[in-house]
C-alpha cells in the first residue's frame, strides 16, 4: 500500500475478548469487512465477530499453501533408492517359454 493510502486507512475498534482474540460484532464486520480483511492479513492476529454477544466465526489469515508438483515422475527422487541393476525390475522373473499363455 502506498503511503497516502495507509495515511488516510483508520484503525480498527474491537474489544478484546477471551484469550486475547479482538471481538467484533457482525453488524461493524458487515460494514468493514474488506479493511478488516486486510488488518487480519496484515497483522496475522485472528478476529472473532459475534452475533448478539454469541461468537458466530473466526477470522484468520490465509496460509501461503506451497504448489504440489504435477509430475508423479520424480516425486520420490531422494526418497527411494533403487539398489542393482534397474533393469531387473522390468524384466520377467520366470523365462517366456514357460508362461502357458503365450503359447
Amino acid at each position: 500500500m502506498s503511503k497516502v493510502a495507509l495515511a488516510g486507512k483508520k484503525k480498527l475498534r474491537a474489544a478484546k475478548g477471551p484469550g486475547g482474540i479482538k471481538q467484533m460484532a457482525a453488524g461493524e464486520f458487515k460494514a468493514k469487512c474488506l479493511a478488516i480483511m486486510d488488518e487480519v492479513n496484515e497483522t496475522g492476529r485472528p478476529l472473532l465477530v459475534t452475533k448478539r454477544g454469541q461468537p458466530s466465526i473466526k477470522i484468520f489469515p490465509a496460509r501461503k499453501i506451497e504448489p504440489k508438483k504435477d509430475s508423479l515422475i520424480g516425486r520420490l527422487e531422494g526418497v527411494m533408492k533403487i539398489v542393482g541393476d534397474p533393469d531387473d525390475l522390468i524384466k520377467p522373473i520366470f523365462p517366456l517359454e514357460d508362461y502357458d499363455m503365450l503359447k
